[in-house]
């Protein structure tokens, strides 16, 4: 009975191994929740990354006709952390029940464990801690999925240290209005390093809703975010401030066949990063009356707007740690790899054993548009 069990767990591990596909945030707000490799003529599961794709493939992840169950929502609590759970695989989160296998197969806080314990696993598109390029989540005012286009969406909230653990905090805005009734719609995206893969977007769809919110102010229109951070691998050596947006921004659509509002080349994709101006944790400069002015930017500007209202000494304390679960996030509002804490994380987690990320080979970079100018 023992060995039978047994064999039968095994086959279990084996088939989640074998549908590992990449990372996405798993909740049951998410469109797509419960699409397997079976679903569509092709693997469209929420994890495969999204490139060279129609309007209809990418947007929403294809995943329009398959919502969430009526009341489902991803909460996100005003002037708060919001923690979610990103995998390779929903078998590794608490939502296994569902999961094609119907086990739980998570292994603590990694979100990718690879076949030989080896971290971090190839789907994890990176070649380490200091080669994270940063996720985030974006907000639409709008509950009917039906009427959003790409430019309603407004980045809130960015971790720099995503996709390194299961368990991933993303600060909300203090200031984040309530969502009208019936909801709002969030999306993440992720976009990976050029050391560790081909040129993939990740985003996918949840029906969301914001909670404890005390505010009236609406969100500004975001704008396209540009490439102003260092970019010495690109002879930029240094920011040039007055180059980047600042207020409310999209978020990055990128190497489709169709309404791509990034136009970077292979080795030089766009990040949620210092880059582009998307500092880590809550973007509090989104609303409407964030700035009372902002200088048009460009190369050569030297004026850069000031936030008319700081945030409050509750956001500010919110954005700089993690919450008290899971333990061990890294500190929010420092770039991965300059604190002895994130080393920390990153040395434990990583636990001596190195490999080729499954074959994905760091390449020749050769200059890109550096956009937009």
């Amino acid at each position: 009975m023992l060995s039978t069990t047994l064999l039968i767990l095994s086959a279990v591990l084996l088939r989640t191994r074998r549908t590992h596909g990449h990372q996405t945030i798993w909740h049951p707000s998410m469109y797509g929740f419960n699409v397997t490799e079976q679903t569509f003529p092709y693997d469209n599961r929420p994890v495969t990354p999204l490139a060279n794709g129609t309007f209809e493939q990418w947007w929403f992840h294809g995943h329009l006709d398959y919502p969430p169950n009526h009341g489902d929502f991803l909460e996100l609590p005003a002037g708060k952390p919001a923690t979610v759970e990103i995998a390779c695989n929903k078998g590794l989160t608490s939502y296994w029940a569902s999961s094609e296998g119907h086990t739980d197969v998570s292994q603590g806080d990694n979100p990718c464990p690879s076949d030989d314990g080896s971290f971090p696993s190839g789907a994890m598109h990176t070649t380490g801690f200091d080669d994270l390029t940063g996720c985030a989540l974006a907000i639409a005012y709008e509950s009917d999925v039906t009427k959003i286009q790409p430019e309603n969406f407004t980045v809130f909230s960015v971790n720099h240290t995503c996709v390194w653990t299961r368990f991933t905090d993303f600060q909300v805005p203090e200031r984040m209005p309530p969502c009208p009734e019936g909801g709002c719609h969030c999306a993440f995206f992720w976009i990976h390093s050029p050391n560790s893969g081909s040129e993939q977007n990740y985003m996918n769809g949840y029906r969301c809703n914001v909670t404890g919110s005390t505010s009236k102010v609406s969100l500004a229109e975001p704008k396209l975010p540009r490439r102003c951070g260092a970019d010495p691998q690109f002879g930029k050596p240094h920011a040039v401030p007055g180059n980047c947006t600042y207020g409310a921004k999209q978020p990055f659509y990128w190497f489709q066949f169709e309404r791509n509002n990034m136009f970077e080349g292979t080795y030089a994709p766009p990040f949620y990063t210092d880059l582009y101006n998307f500092k880590d944790g809550a973007q509090n400069d989104i609303f409407a009356d964030s700035y009372a002015s902002i200088p048009p930017p460009s190369p050569s500007q030297t004026a850069v707007p000031t936030p008319r209202q700081q945030p409050s000494a509750t956001t500010s304390s919110s954005s700089s740690a993690p919450s008290a679960s899971p333990s061990g996030q890294a500190p929010f509002g420092t770039p991965p790899g300059r604190c002895s804490t994130c080393r920390s994380k990153a040395s434990r987690t990583s636990d001596v054993k190195k490999q080729s990320l499954f074959g994905f080979q760091t390449r020749k970079r050769t200059f890109s548009l550096w956009h937009p100018f």
